[in-house]
């Protein structure tokens, strides 16, 4: 019944029919909208400057733009404590200005406070996705779950029928990886919950580095047992890796 029977009058040659269903990639990107996604406070964030979210807003709107090109079906989702958006699979130009519409209000709207629940956002996302798909999620992995396991237990939940999941790990490297603080008393505020601590970076640079480092090294190894793309991305080091590392995936894919 697949065979293109009129194609095979003309041309004497059989030649099977496939569906734009099954030749298209569905693909949902999932952005962190947390107050954390904020960071670092700017006074006017750039492209060539980004803060955390304005960084994951250029690369989706980039990848939504790649997947338009190749008619590929693109849906939306933001989450912090709760999934604030999810919007369904397409590909028509309405529905990607929608999309950009989407993008552009929450960068318009930057919200004070807002926290992170990793866990639960992910659990209901992942139930919402009916048909296989390409996941990419934006996310600084700043959860304010207390069990580490439920955090890698929600992305797992990402990889329920056989879902391709790729995880861009978003951070500022110079301040949140490697802590460089000049040695004076610093006020640190909590984004998410506002709250404050002065101290010398110094006094916790040790400290800081070793846990971060721990929960890292656990992210990768559970990204490799569930066969979850990461790629650890600097917000000062352009968009390439992005794009490099979505590009090769479809690659993959087909």
């Amino acid at each position: 019944r697949h065979i293109d029977w009129k194609l095979y009058a003309r041309t004497d040659k059989l030649f099977v029919k496939r569906y734009e269903e099954e030749t298209n990639l569905r693909c949902r990107i999932v952005l962190d909208t947390s107050s954390s996604m904020y960071f670092p406070k700017l006074k006017k964030p750039t492209i060539g400057n980004p803060n955390k979210i304005l960084y994951s807003i250029c690369c989706a709107a980039a990848l939504m733009n790649l997947l338009k090109r190749q008619r590929d079906a693109v849906g939306l989702s933001f989450f912090s404590d709760l999934v604030e958006l999810h919007t369904p699979e397409k590909t028509t130009t309405q529905h990607h200005q929608l999309l950009l519409y989407e993008l552009e209000k929450i960068w318009l709207n930057q919200p004070l406070n807002k926290k992170t629940c990793v866990v639960d956002a992910l659990h209901e996302i992942a139930e919402k996705i009916h048909k296989r798909s390409l996941v990419i999620l934006f996310t600084d992995m700043m959860d304010n779950s207390e069990k580490s396991d439920e955090l890698f237990a929600a992305l797992q939940h990402l990889k329920f029928n056989k879902h391709e999941v790729v995880l861009f790990h978003v951070s500022e490297r110079n301040n949140e990886i490697d802590f460089n603080y000049e040695n004076r008393p610093h006020k640190f505020i909590d984004l998410e919950s506002g709250e404050e601590i002065n101290i010398s970076p110094r006094e916790i640079r040790s400290h800081y580095k070793q846990q971060l480092n721990n929960f890292l090294k656990e992210l990768k190894l559970k990204c490799a047992q569930y066969k979850i793309d990461l790629l650890e991305v600097d917000i000062n080091k352009g968009f390439h890796p992005v794009l490099l590392s979505y590009l090769l995936k479809r690659e993959k894919l087909f």
